[in-house]
This record gives structure tokens, sequence and C-alpha cells, in this order.
């Protein structure tokens, strides 16, 4: 088998120059997922992607219509029965790529500048699911693959996956594996491999304060009528106590605490103060007390205001006394942590602190339950294996802050455990201006997936 594999890295050599030139393809549509207007890019982002896997020789692929985005969905079968059957996981959708005048280029041209691709979408995720396919193509062209897959690709990641859950729900034949293989995560750096191990859930919400009736002259009603967006500041303000925590009742009730275990291998990972001081640009961090920077990112939960609104806000003055105030809130959850649970906390929260003299209300958005990932799985193993040929160096676990709500939701939904793979790296710039691939951990990607599918086949 090790032979057939280096002939397969060969291969992946031989055909990198095309390999960037179909991801420069893909990111070339402008497959925002959030924008009404996107329908046409976002249909063909998915036939693009269903023409791959057909390249692939997958067989039975289609797009699966929802609610929202379609769904692409297709398989690969080898014709042993015994064989591992994978469900590989990705999403064709990006994020918007406001604010334009602050990219160097134009987002949807992709552009190569020393070792980096910009694009938006290139890292997140197109670039990890491009490494994926072609890892595969680069087995499936030179050898036999004894594995079955399945290939579930969704257009609406970056809303939270709000119509996937159901999808899974009413297909479960159709996406039926032993473990689903995430391509959507990322390493620490170039010269430092990890595997991620745990992922934040995430709870969404709007808060609405309403006043008056209509926006009023602050000179002839301030001082009479509560102010909306005073009311608003005081009750985000109040949501933090002195030491970082957050303030819902029960918040931190079902808090799963880190063992000293997870703390040790947490240490390992070369990225204190000075690393995210630097990254952020910010005068000194923030945070629970207790607990180091990265305890906090992946296993702590947040409260986090994401974005505020009232009143006027254009250039120069107008004095208002706005009619509401909103603002746009989400929590990063651990586990055991519940979406549904902080809804209500938040909604006993405002039921003890809102004044009378305002009304307000909640709106839920997106919401996933965090995930652990299990170590101990053969597939992990493989991983790890994986890694360690191709950067020569063991990889560290590490606990993302993020959230993938798909992860949680095979878990529920079909009791499927998901590996998570990927080599984006944290200076991505991802759903920031300037979106960035580096391009030699890319290649490296790809080898380590070439790696990893000739380990599961052992």
């Amino acid at each position: 088998m090790s032979e057939n594999r280096e002939v397969a890295l060969h291969y992946v050599e031989n055909h990198l120059p095309r390999f960037l030139e179909e991801l420069k393809a893909f990111v070339r549509i402008p497959s925002i997922s959030t924008e009404s207007d996107a329908q046409v890019h976002m249909q063909a982002a998915a036939n693009w992607v269903a023409d791959q896997l057909r390249s692939l020789g997958a067989v039975n692929v289609a797009l699966y219509p929802t609610e929202g985005h379609p769904v692409v969905c297709g398989e690969y079968l080898c014709g042993d029965e015994k064989a591992r059957t994978l469900l590989i996981y990705g999403h064709y959708d990006v994020q918007p790529a406001d604010p334009l005048e602050l990219w160097q280029s134009p987002p949807f041209e992709p552009t190569q500048r020393g070792d980096y691709l910009y694009g938006r979408g290139a890292s997140d995720m197109k670039g990890q699911l491009v490494a994926g396919l072609k890892a595969l193509e680069s087995i499936l062209r030179t050898d036999q693959l004894n594995l079955n897959l399945r290939f579930l690709i969704e257009g609406e990641e970056e809303l939270g996956s709000p119509h996937l859950g159901k999808f899974i729900a009413e297909n479960p034949e159709l996406l039926r594996a032993d473990v689903a293989i995430n391509l959507d995560g990322g390493i620490l750096a170039p010269d430092f491999p990890t595997i991620t191990v745990s992922l934040r859930g995430l709870a969404y919400f709007e808060l609405r304060v309403y006043g008056p009736s209509t926006d009023l002259h602050s000179g002839l009603f301030g001082g009479i009528v509560h102010n909306p967006a005073q009311v608003l500041c005081e009750l985000i303000a109040g949501m933090h106590d002195s030491k970082g925590r957050v303030t819902l009742p029960g918040f931190y009730d079902r808090v799963r605490p880190l063992s000293e275990t997870e703390r040790a291998e947490l240490a390992r990972l070369p990225l204190g103060e000075d690393y995210f001081l630097k990254t952020t640009g910010v005068l000194a961090l923030y945070g629970e007390e207790g607990y180091t920077p990265l305890e906090r990112l992946g296993a702590r939960p947040t409260l986090e205001v994401n974005g505020l609104y009232s009143g006027y806000v254009g250039e120069g003055s107008k004095t208002v006394l706005p009619a509401y105030a909103m603002a746009k809130l989400s929590c990063r959850l651990v586990p055991d942590q519940d979406p549904k649970e902080v809804y209500q906390q938040l909604l006993d929260y405002l039921k003890a602190c809102a004044p009378t003299t305002v009304r307000w209300e909640v709106i839920q958005h997106a919401g996933a339950l965090p995930a652990m990932i299990e170590t101990k799985r053969p597939e992990v193993a493989a991983l790890s294996r994986a890694i360690e040929q191709v950067w020569g160096k063991k990889p560290a676990f590490k606990r993302e802050g993020g959230t993938i709500p798909v992860v949680a939701q095979l878990r529920e939904i079909l009791g499927m455990p998901t590996i998570l793979t990927g080599f984006g790296l944290p200076d991505d710039n991802l759903h920031a201006p300037n979106e960035r691939l580096h391009l030699p951990t890319w290649q490296r990607g790809i080898r380590t997936l070439v790696y990893f599918f000739y380990h599961l086949m052992e």
C-alpha cells in the first residue's frame, strides 16, 4: 500500500498548479448565502461542487432543495461491504465581503501575492473543501479506494445551517456512515499542526427595546421619556460582572469544568497573551478571571454584542430621542450548555432587570449545541499519524472557540461522530477583508489527507 500511496502523492505534486486554478475558479463564484439576490451564484457554486463529485466517479450526485439553499449530495461505493463508510462534509457558501473598500484586491477575483491566495472563501472553506476533493482525486486516479464515501456539502453554514437539521432528519439513509469527516477546520500555525477536539455551540439573539411610538425631539421630551438606547446600554452592561462572568441566571449551571489533564494539554499550545495582543491589536486582553486566554477561547462560554443600532447615526448632529434600540447578541456555549436553555436565561434576566418604562422583545436566530470529539477513535489516530508524516511532528489537541452546527446535528440526529480537520490558519482573516489562504500549508494539507485516507484503509 505504501508504494501506491507514494504514487498518489506524486500525482499531487504534478497537479498542484491545476488544483490551484480550480480553486480560483471556485472562489470567483460570489456564493454569499446571506444575500437574497445571490441565488444564481449559490446555484452556480452548488453545480460546481456537483461537477467535482461526478469527476471523482461519485454516483447519485444531486442538488437537494431546502427552504434555503440547496444541499449537494453524492456517494462513492467501492464494492466492499466490509469497507468503512465516511461522510465528507463541507460548505460552498461564504461570508459577505463588506467593507469592500478595505480589500487590497477584489474579493471575488482570487489574487496570489507571495505565498498567499487572497479572496473571499479562499480559506473558509472553499480552499479546505478543494483540498479534500483533490486528495481523493489523487488516490482515485492512481489506485483503488477501499472506502465508501458519502458527501454532504451545504450552502448555509455561514447562516448557522438553519435548514440542515431538517434535511439530515429527513434523509438518514442518504447520509448513513460510520463517521463524518469535517474539513472546515484549521491548525494553529504553519509549523504547529493541531487537531480540534472541541467546538463551542452558539445561541444568537436580537434584543429590541421600544419606547415612544415615534422618534421624538430630545429637547422637548428628553428627561421625561426613558430613552430606549440608554435602557439597552444599561441592560447590556449588566450582562457581565466585574470579573468578566456572564450574569444571566443559571448560565454556568451546566458548564463542564476543565480537568487538570485538559488544562495541561491546552498549556502546550504556543499561544500566550503576547500572541493574542499582537494578533488583535488591542491594548490588553479581557475575559473571565481565573482562566488563560486559550481556556477562555475554547472551554468557557461567552456573551458578546455583535451589533448595536438606535437613533440617528448619520453625519453631523440630529437631536433625536429614538423610538427603539436594537442589539445583536451571541453566546458561545461549551459542553453541556443548551441554546434553548440560554434563551430562557436571557428572558429571565430581562424580566428581572428591564424597567417598566419600555417594552422589549427577543428574537431567536441561530443556535447550535457544543460538541466534543472522541480523541481515542481510530480516525483521530489516523489523522494524527498523517499529520506527523507530513509535518514531522505530532499534532497537539486544541479546543476551537467557533461553532460548526452540523457537528452537533449529526451527533443528535444520526448518532454520528465527527472528526475535524482542515488547514486554515488563525491569521487567514476569516469573515474579514483580505481573507487569504497560505498555499504551502494548503499543499501540505492535501498531502496529509492522502496519508489520512490511506491509513483508514489499513
